[in-house]
């Protein structure tokens, strides 16, 4: 797994346990993925490539940095929506492109039913954000379309991945680093994580 960082930060290990908690309502769970994206997308942004600038305080000139790189931020839908809050806390100015995916819960294979991309690339980097890696199909599919979309420089930023879904995205595309917040044991038969947290769309949104 020589692509994939699993966070060692304090307070994700701190979040996440609270997040996987089955008694966290909606309403704190949905604030916890939120925080948890956000101390995340510090760690999967460290590489983003700068510009000098300079700037002018109120006593001088002082050198600084700019982004050099357009970011756009992929939620999956429906549960990667929860994260997109936490990005934008730090990247305000990031686009925002939604790709729809549901898994066919007898193929256990991703179905997209929703991608309204322009005919041409706008960013230079493309953050796929989704809570689970389970199986892995969303992630290579919303991969795939991307690739076919033009953009050169993807990554992965989830909450809690399996080891199936983990060697999935690996085999089917190396160039793309995996950021996490926990790796777990193992998919149940269902391809659920275990021990997971649920399903992450509907403890967001209350619907379970």
């Amino acid at each position: 797994m020589t692509n994939i960082q699993q966070s060692q930060h304090p307070l994700v290990k701190h979040k996440l346990a609270r997040l996987r908690d089955r008694r966290t309502d909606p309403k704190k769970f949905r604030e916890l993925v939120r925080e948890i994206a956000a101390l995340l997308a510090y760690e999967a942004t460290a590489d983003l490539q700068t510009v000098e600038r300079e700037v002018e305080t109120p006593l001088a000139a002082a050198p600084g940095a700019e982004l050099k790189e357009k970011i756009g931020l992929v939620p999956i839908l429906r549960a990667g929506l929860g994260m997109v809050e936490g990005f934008w806390e730090l990247m305000p100015s990031a686009e925002v492109w939604h790709i729809g995916l549901y898994r066919d819960e007898r193929t256990l294979k991703p179905v997209e039913y929703y991608n309204k991309l322009p005919v041409e690339p706008t960013v230079s980097v493309c953050i796929i954000l989704d809570p689970m890696l389970a199986t892995g199909g969303s992630a290579v599919a919303t991969v795939d379309v991307l690739k076919r979309w033009g953009v050169l420089k993807i990554k992965f930023v989830g909450l809690i991945g399996a080891p199936e879904g983990i060697d999935a995205l690996q085999q089917a595309h190396p160039d793309v680093p995996i950021y996490l917040a926990a790796v777990d044991e193992r998919l149940n038969e269902r391809g659920y994580i275990v021990p997971g947290l649920g399903d992450a769309g509907d403890r967001q949104f209350g619907t379970a």
